[in-house]
């Protein structure tokens, strides 16, 4: 049976351990918190992101890092992107030396503009090539309900990348795989910038054709900031980029979503972020999105709203109007 490290109790690390035990693994969950370990052990729950939701027998936690690391094949992060670095100085040491890291954040690290799994490579010392990625259209809460999806496993190493297929493929997870890593973090770290869009758009009571607009275009960003970096144009049609991007734009499950929601009706974002109890990406790593489009040449109009409204407290409908009224061009450009 294999043994995964899954570090990170949050909704979706908890949903794709699930995943896994479903698949045929034996899953470790590192819980930063002693009673969400507790109730992962005894009542078979996580009560605090996936409540109602039995966990698989071959699912349990611990708070000992290292007891999470030992023998796992595989180790994957769900943590805050933010908070990876940090994470990884006191973990990389107790990682087992052949382990396939395996990233399932949709962030830019604040200040070096690095994905994430460059962040890994750097923290742990393993090569880039190793390193694989798991981006796509995937809600959490409706994947621990087991509702069919897909997604996407990319890593440098093909073969890697399938030995990781076949390690999370069951009958409602189909997992498809890709050498393009670039792209497909691009792709899961920009939607969630759009997605605060789209919510921003929602919450100001704007219709269809707006939210569509900006679904279009901000898949148009992100395909410019893509090619600028050296992905393939072709991920950006498929799971990892369109895929993922129309989920967070359109489903009340998305935090960055509820979050620009919240802010299109008037919270401020100190309110906002009270009431948002689980991490919503976009609202840090917009501003890394931004940094890595300026260092690229790369225009990104949407992004730069983004950041004005969420980090200088620029009105949307303000935002809106400059928006609309930029100069006018061709589409594919």
């Amino acid at each position: 049976m294999t043994s995964v490290a899954v570090y990170g109790t949050g909704s979706w690390g908890t949903a794709f351990a699930m995943v896994l035990a479903d698949a045929g693994c034996r899953v470790t969950l590192w819980a930063r918190r002693p009673e969400i370990a507790e109730a992962v052990n005894a009542e078979r729950v996580n009560p605090d992101y996936l409540p109602g939701i039995r966990l698989p027998e071959t699912v349990r936690a611990t708070t000992d890092p290292a007891e999470a690391a030992r023998d796992a094949e595989f180790t994957v992060f769900s943590v805050p992107s933010q908070t990876l670095r940090g994470n990884l100085a006191e973990w990389a040491p107790l990682l087992p030396r052949d382990t396939v890291p395996i990233s399932l954040m949709k962030g830019i690290e604040l200040g070096s503009a690095k994905r994430m799994s460059e962040v890994i490579a750097e923290a742990t010392g393993t090569p880039e090539n190793r390193i694989a990625v798991l981006s796509g259209p995937n809600l959490a809460r409706e994947i621990a309900e087991r509702q069919p999806a897909a997604s996407v496993v990319a890593c440098r190493d093909e073969e890697i990348a399938r030995r990781i297929q076949r390690a999370c493929h069951t009958e409602r997870f189909r997992p498809y795989t890709n050498t393009d890593v670039v792209g497909c973090e691009l792709g899961g770290a920009v939607k969630n910038v759009i997605g605060l869009a789209v919510g921003i758009a929602d919450g100001m009571g704007l219709g269809d054709n707006t939210k569509a607009s900006l679904i279009t275009r901000g898949l148009a960003e992100t395909s410019r900031l893509g090619l600028a970096m050296g992905a393939d144009p072709a991920t950006f049609a498929g799971l990892a980029g369109l895929g993922d991007l129309v989920a967070t734009c359109s489903s009340p499950l998305s935090r960055n979503h509820t979050f620009g929601h919240n802010l299109g009706r008037g919270m401020t974002v100190e309110e906002t972020i009270a009431v948002t109890r689980q991490t919503a990406e976009g609202v840090k790593s917009c501003r890394s999105v931004l940094l890595l489009a300026r260092r690229h040449g790369v225009e990104m109009p949407i992004t730069e709203t983004v950041v004005r409204i969420v980090h200088e407290g620029t009105s949307p409908r303000d935002e809106l109007k400059g928006l609309m009224s930029r100069s006018a061009k061709a589409e594919r450009r």
